[in-house]
C-alpha cells in the first residue's frame, strides 16, 4: 500500500483536474466516433487498391487501420507526458518544491503518465468496441492475453524514449528534436496507416527498427487473427529487445540530465 500511495496520488490530481473539463471528455469521444467514420469510408474506397499487402491481416483494410490510429495514441502519451511535466513543472515553480520533498524527480516523472495512459487505454477500448457494434470489425477471434503482453512491453518500450525526451528538456529548456523525429518516423514508417510491407525493401529495414513497427504487427496479428503467443514472439522478442536495452539507458540519461541540470544550476529554469 505504502509503495502505491505516491502513484495513486499523482493519479487522483491529474484526474481531478480533468473533470472540471467536461466538454474536452466530449470532444474526446467525438473525435474518435469521426476518425472511425472517416477510416471506414476510406476503407471502401482503397481497400481494392491495397488488398494484396492486407492478406496477412485478413484482407480488411479497416480492421488494420483501426488498430493502428488506435494504439499509436501510447507512443504519443509517451513522448510527450513525460517531458511535458518537466516542462510545466519548471514553468510553474513546482520542480524546486518537488526537490526538497521526499518525492524524488523519478517518482514524479514515472507517475506522471499514468493517469494519461489511463485515458489512452479507455479512448483505444471505445475504439475497438465502436468499431466492432457499430462498423463491423470482427474480434471473435483476438487472442487478448496476446495483445496485453504486448501492450505492457509496448508501454515500457515508448516510457524510455519518453523519458530521453525528458532529459533533454530538463537539460536544454527549449526544443525538443527527439519527439519531433521520432515521432514523424513512427507516423511514415512504422505502419499505421499502411502495411510496412508497401515500403521499398530498404526503408522496410528502417521501419523494423523502430518499436512502433512491431507493437502495431503484434497487436494486429493477435487481435484480427488470433494468433497464440508463440506465433506473436517474432513480434515480442524484438520489442523486448529494445525496452531491455533503453530502458536501462534511459534512467542512466535521465540521470545525468539531473546531475548536469544541477552542476549548471539551470534545474528550475526554464
Amino acid at each position: 500500500m505504502v509503495t502505491l500511495a505516491k502513484p495513486m496520488a499523482f493519479f487522483y490530481r491529474d484526474f481531478l483536474s480533468n473533470a472540471s473539463y467536461r466538454f474536452a471528455f466530449i470532444a474526446q469521444i467525438m473525435r474518435i466516433f469521426l476518425s472511425v467514420i472517416t477510416f471506414y469510408f476510406l476503407s471502401k474506397l482503397f481497400a481494392n487498391t491495397i488488398s494484396p499487402f492486407l492478406k496477412p491481416y485478413g484482407g480488411d483494410y479497416f480492421a488494420f487501420v483501426l488498430i493502428g490510429i488506435a494504439f499509436i495514441d501510447y507512443l504519443e502519451v509517451a513522448l510527450q507526458s513525460f517531458s511535458s511535466t518537466i516542462r510545466d513543472a519548471q514553468m510553474l515553480g513546482t520542480l524546486e518544491a518537488i526537490l526538497v520533498t521526499q518525492t524524488e524527480i523519478p517518482m514524479a516523472i514515472f507517475c506522471s503518465p499514468l493517469y494519461s495512459f489511463f485515458m489512452t487505454s479507455f479512448r483505444v477500448i471505445v475504439f475497438l468496441i465502436l468499431g466492432a457494434i457499430v462498423f463491423g470489425f470482427d474480434i471473435g477471434k483476438a487472442n487478448f492475453l496476446g495483445a496485453l503482453i504486448i501492450l505492457f512491453i509496448t508501454i515500457i518500450a515508448f516510457s524510455s524514449l519518453g523519458i530521453i525526451s525528458a532529459s533533454y528538456v530538463m537539460v536544454l529548456k527549449r526544443g525538443n528534436p527527439l519527439n519531433w523525429i521520432f515521432g514523424n518516423l513512427s507516423w511514415v514508417l512504422g505502419g499505421v496507416f499502411y502495411p510496412v510491407s508497401i515500403l521499398p525493401s530498404w526503408i522496410q529495414n528502417i521501419s523494423y527498427l523502430l518499436p512502433i513497427t512491431h507493437s502495431l504487427e503484434g497487436m494486429r496479428m493477435a487481435i484480427i487473427n488470433g494468433y497464440t503467443l508463440p506465433l506473436l514472439l517474432p513480434n515480442i522478442i524484438p520489442l523486448s529487445i529494445f525496452t531491455i536495452i533503453m530502458w536501462p539507458l534511459s534512467i542512466w540519461i535521465f540521470q545525468y540530465g539531473v546531475k548536469r541540470a544541477k552542476a549548471d544550476g539551470s534545474l528550475t529554469q526554464y
